[in-house]
């Protein structure tokens, strides 16, 4: 028997230019006493962090901050804040102000601060233990300053485990954050690169959550089985096309201008659609080949990130691979391919499965992302080590349209070695 049910779920959400003025005020109202602000080196230095502490603490609510969050979290980056978290006492609720970093650092702590057990205990299979929540977790409160890791409506926390050199993840619904704080103006401070990078994440959440395997297709569950993603499905699709057409007018514009509120709050609406397209649809074979991309980085360091750490920025890990990886699913769902590279692009002529790979292309080559794995440090000699990286991320290539081999992979990856 295959599937008759189809699951949605989302965090509240308070949208808008100044939202993150309110935060205090929806605190004090639940009764927080005592809460943990979570962020990053870079964005405290904006000062958004410590003017959201002084805002909430106005409400008469102790605020602790916690301002080393690692970009593109580690195992080791996340038991610092765990740590941290442990001793600063019994906590009401947690804050997190940053990108998806900060906000996946965040969900560690609330899972970590509530529950028994170790990290990975915790950590998707076959890396993991895949351990479930036995506590509640705490309120958390997710403030997002860059527009597309969509960490504020997910279930999903994103790390490196260094001794693996693998990105993966723990999933469960109760990281969800309970609100969602999407203030554009808090995107104003992005440099280009880092627009671009997470603009292609956005623009992926909505491509693959779109292009899933249909959720009527999966085998039946009882009601425990189920999980967050549970492929495309009608409400889903909603989210996806809406956030594609932002993306195709406001993305250029959001990246040569940063100063264009217009644009900037555009890419954040486009932002939060996708993410509520994907954390329930999921997504597939762009982010499964991005967790090896990033994790087996050498010495690649791109603009607009913190010096002296090499990275692949994780949109720009999930976007290297994409073109090739649509060309590869095409057949699964012509129509729906199509359809995507229209709203990207209304322009665009042609039946095949170059038409997407090739609108992607344009557009990353436009916002200045680089041209493909050569570019970031990779060769033909890396896809095997790649493919055993991105076999590893099966609960994303589950939710692939088609069935994915090593070979699939292998094919994905020698195709994205230049993309222009």
């Amino acid at each position: 028997m295959t599937e008759t049910v189809f699951t949605y779920a989302a965090p509240g959400l308070t949208f808008g230019p100044g939202a993150s003025g309110e935060i205090g005020h929806d605190l004090a109202a639940s009764g927080a006493r005592r809460v943990l602000l979570v962020t990053d080196p870079g964005v405290a230095a904006t000062g958004h962090p410590a003017r959201i502490a002084d805002q909430v603490a106005a409400q008469g609510i102790d605020v602790t901050t916690y301002d080393g969050a690692a970009v593109e979290p580690t195992d080791a980056s996340l038991e610092q804040a765990i740590g941290f978290a442990r001793g600063a006492g019994p906590l009401d609720a947690i804050v997190a102000v940053g990108g998806g970093s900060a906000i996946d650092t965040a969900k560690a702590v609330n899972l970590l601060t509530t529950n028994p057990g170790e990290l990975l205990d915790y950590v998707n299979p076959p890396v993991g233990g895949g351990r479930a929540p036995s506590e509640p977790l705490l309120p958390l409160v997710a403030v997002p300053t860059t527009t597309g890791t969509g960490s504020e409506s997910t279930t999903i926390c994103v790390l490196d485990v260094l001794a693996q050199q693998v990105k993966t993840g723990i999933s469960h619904v109760a990281l969800r954050p309970t609100r969602a704080v999407v203030d554009p103006d808090l995107t104003l401070t992005q440099p280009a690169m880092v627009t671009a990078a997470a603009g292609m994440d956005i623009l992926c959440h909505a491509l693959e959550s779109y292009t899933a395997r249909w959720y009527a297709d999966f085998p039946a569950k009882q009601p425990g089985e189920r999980v967050p993603y549970c492929g495309a499905n009608p409400i889903a699709d909603l989210w996806s096309e809406k956030a594609l057409s932002l993306v195709a007018g406001a993305f250029r514009s959001a990246v040569r201008d940063g100063s264009d509120r217009a644009a900037r709050e555009q890419m954040a609406l486009a932002a939060t659609f996708a993410g509520l397209g994907f954390g329930n649809a999921g997504v597939h074979i762009p982010h499964a080949n991005a967790y090896p991309v990033a994790g087996r980085v050498r010495d690649y360091r791109p603009a607009g990130y913190p010096d002296g750490k090499p990275i692949v920025p994780h949109g720009m890990a999930v976007s290297l691979t994409a073109p090739a990886a649509f060309r590869f699913t095409f057949d699964s769902s012509p129509d729906r391919h199509l359809r995507a590279a229209r709203l990207l692009d209304p322009d665009v002529s042609g039946d095949g499965p170059e038409v997407l790979a090739s609108v992607l292309a344009t557009l990353m080559r436009d916002v200045g992302l680089p041209n493909g794995l050569a570019e970031v440090g990779f060769g033909v000699a890396d896809v095997d080590d790649l493919v055993e990286g991105a076999l590893k991320q099966q609960r994303l290539l589950a939710t692939a349209p088609r069935d994915v081999t090593g070979e699939d992979l292998a094919g994905v990856f020698r195709d994205s070695m230049e993309l222009w």
